[in-house]
């Protein structure tokens, strides 16, 4: 049986592939599970620095299963999206609190939960082929996977209530001038390398310092200039006694380059 999930270990990153590529990567039950648990482990694994988020094949996912579902809404009596309780939450809550950093790697399409998985790495990088589409109103749905709270950050109130009311594709060059995109390179082969050089780079860095911004800056988001500062001081707290800031200070005061040990 084909694993919905490829894991790939190259040294501190670790790459996760949906693996449904004739399926254009839709997220099924096995799919959902497997991400949400490999995301649980790769929390507390320290030999982990930085992840990439990928898709097998020309897409990087066309969003929830639809097949699966028409089968749900035929046998469910209850509620029929259940999974967003059951999968999507927990896959949006782990995936958005990583204390590392997330690189996508969309390529091709991202729709519906597959865009809003994108949305919550903190890097993306796209090619001539990407666009995102808020497909969930087509289906008569409202946003699921944190889209309801990454669109605004990412592109305004304005934008993401039309990007999700008219459910329009959004290019590859759109995508990029409205932030939905931090990187666009010339080509789509170069999409997953890109990603990958990126993270890497990452996780040669301090892995702790970056789970502490990441932090902060979902706290500041949603809080006041008090918020913000309280979780300012808490993550120097945390930071100030790491051996990778005490051996980066000596080797910025020596003028040589850090080595960061991710602790």
């Amino acid at each position: 049986m084909t694993e919905p999930l490829l894991i790939d270990r190259t040294d501190a990153v670790v790459t996760l592939t949906f693996n449904r590529p004739t399926a254009m990567n839709a997220l099924d039950t096995p799919l959902k599970e497997a991400l949400r648990d490999a995301l649980t482990e790769l929390e507390s694994d320290r030999s982990c620095r930085a992840v990439v988020l990928a898709g097998a094949g020309g897409s990087f996912s066309a969003g929830q299963d639809l097949r699966e579902h028409v089968r749900t809404l035929a046998t469910t009596e209850g509620n029929p999206l259940e999974t967003v309780g059951t999968h999507y939450n927990p896959i949006t809550a782990r995936l958005a609190g990583l204390p590392k950093p997330v690189v996508a790697a969309v390529r091709g399409m991202a729709a519906g939960a597959g865009a809003s998985l994108a949305f919550l790495a903190d890097i993306r990088i796209g090619g001539p082929s990407t666009n995102f589409l808020m497909a969930f109103a087509k289906v008569g749905l409202a946003a699921d996977t944190g889209a309801s709270w990454t669109l605004p950050r990412l592109v305004g109130h304005a934008k993401a209530v039309e990007l999700l009311m008219l459910a329009e594709p959004v290019r590859a060059t759109e995508a990029h001038q409205l932030g939905l995109l931090n990187r666009l390179v010339a080509t789509d082969e170069e999409v997953l390398p890109a990603a990958q050089e990126l993270a890497a780079r990452l996780a040669a860095g301090p892995t702790v310092a970056y789970g502490a911004i990441k932090r902060q800056l979902s706290i500041a988001d949603a809080g006041t200039l008090a918020d913000a500062l309280a979780a300012e001081a808490q993550a120097q707290a945390i930071c100030g006694t790491t051996a990778d800031h005490r051996s980066a200070t000596m080797a910025f005061v020596a003028k040589q380059q850090p080595v960061f040990e991710g602790r």
